[in-house]
């Protein structure tokens, strides 16, 4: 590899970062921290999630997911409810502040997007969600096993793959990041 900035996983990992970090400059004035608009926006997608299950979202340990909670729960942003089937689990859900607060974030993702498309064409941005969405798919395929997709019924539909639109190997070797390091946090 003659350089390794070039390199798509790298590359994917570095765009990542810097827009986390775009947005994290963003919605600190608004006195979030990362963890905590991690799990604002975590919460919003999956109402009702266990605190296993915000962790393995979130790829922290349950202690540190529940310490989060806690905070988040002090400030009158998640509440804790019990599971009816199984007492041992609690549910979190937003707040109805927490929510208004989530509507702000999303707002600022929004700009904090649109910002980082602003030198692509719409039909290019387009071009970049369908590519990256089939990348994903493919990626959720190789950890959870094949999904049938919103709309797809139990059937699934696999496009055709020739020259251009084959998957970009992400395997490990010497010259290559490990899954970690393409996925990055």
């Amino acid at each position: 590899m003659s350089n390794p900035d070039e390199y798509i996983g790298f590359m994917i990992s570095d765009v990542a970062r810097l827009m986390r970090t775009a947005f994290d400059r963003r919605v600190r004035k608004l006195g979030l921290t990362r963890a905590q608009w991690m799990v604002l926006t975590r919460l919003h997608r999956n109402a009702g999630a266990s605190q296993s299950e915000l962790a393995d979202m979130m790829e922290v340990e349950k202690a540190t997911a529940g310490r989060l909670i806690d905070r988040l729960e002090a400030k009158g942003w998640v509440q804790r409810r019990v599971h009816k089937a199984d007492r041992r689990i609690n549910r979190i859900y937003l707040t109805p502040e927490a929510e208004r607060i989530h509507k702000r974030i999303w707002k600022i993702a929004e700009a904090t997007v649109a910002d980082a498309l602003a030198n692509l064409s719409a039909a290019e941005a387009a071009q970049l969600a369908s590519l990256l969405g089939r990348v994903k798919g493919k990626l959720l395929d190789n950890v959870d096993g094949p999904q049938p997709r919103p709309g797809t019924a139990n059937r699934r539909r696999r496009p055709e793959r020739t020259g251009r639109d084959r998957p970009i190997e992400l395997a490990s070797t010497d010259e290559t990041p490990v899954a970690a390091e393409v996925i990055g946090s």
